[in-house]
């Protein structure tokens, strides 16, 4: 007869971590980083002070992973999007008319990017805050450089350096967002999208 396997020490996780840095990343999307109060975000993630602190460090600690997280997130999908194989007109507008889509969801008030909104505005004081960011454009920049290189293989590209394209293409996108953030009508955004990818494509 075999003995019964011991049974764990302590009590079971009463969180879900996905889903605390997920309700913790929408406090300060909301907010903004400076604005939000440990209280707000216990209240949000339904955890008690100790428990964030031991799960996610201090305050600061929490807005890094979560920034880190979305910046994660949104690099893979911009990197999804670009793969896909259509032609590069077709490939643009899908990514910034998704994007403008994105962040005009939200309630009250379109929410726009959470990079844009919330981060920029801390990098200049925290240096890992500001190396997500930077390294954020730079992957952005990256994935667009070799979607182009591609297109003038094809020559889809307008007679701009892949290089010179891609940066254009992620000032854009960085424009997208600040707009939306800032209140401007979806027309204003649907005429920069058009007029960014007449310039890129041929």
């Amino acid at each position: 007869m075999t003995s019964a396997a011991p049974r764990p020490r302590g009590r079971p996780r009463a969180y879900d971590p996905d889903v605390a840095l997920r309700n913790a990343r929408d406090t300060f999307w909301r907010r903004g980083f400076a604005a939000t109060s440990l209280d707000d975000l216990a209240s949000a993630m339904t955890m008690n002070r100790p428990s964030i602190y031991a799960a996610f460090g201090d305050k600061r600690e929490l807005y890094i992973k979560a920034v880190t997280e979305y910046a994660k997130n949104s690099q893979l999908a911009l990197e999804k999007e670009l793969a896909e194989p259509r032609p590069l007109r077709e490939a643009l507008l899908a990514v910034y008319r998704g994007a403008r889509d994105f962040y005009l969801a939200g309630d009250p008030a379109p929410r726009g990017c959470f990079l844009i909104g919330t981060a920029v505005t801390e990098a200049p004081h925290d240096d890992d805050v500001r190396k997500v960011v930077d390294d954020t454009f730079e992957a952005f920049t990256a994935a667009f450089t070799k979607r182009f290189e591609r297109a003038a293989a094809g020559g889809e590209l307008a007679p701009l350096p892949p290089a010179a394209a891609a940066a254009l293409a992620t000032a854009t996108l960085n424009t997208i967002a600040l707009r939306i953030r800032t209140g401007a009508r979806a027309d204003a955004v649907d005429a920069l999208i058009d007029a960014t990818v007449d310039v890129v494509c041929a």
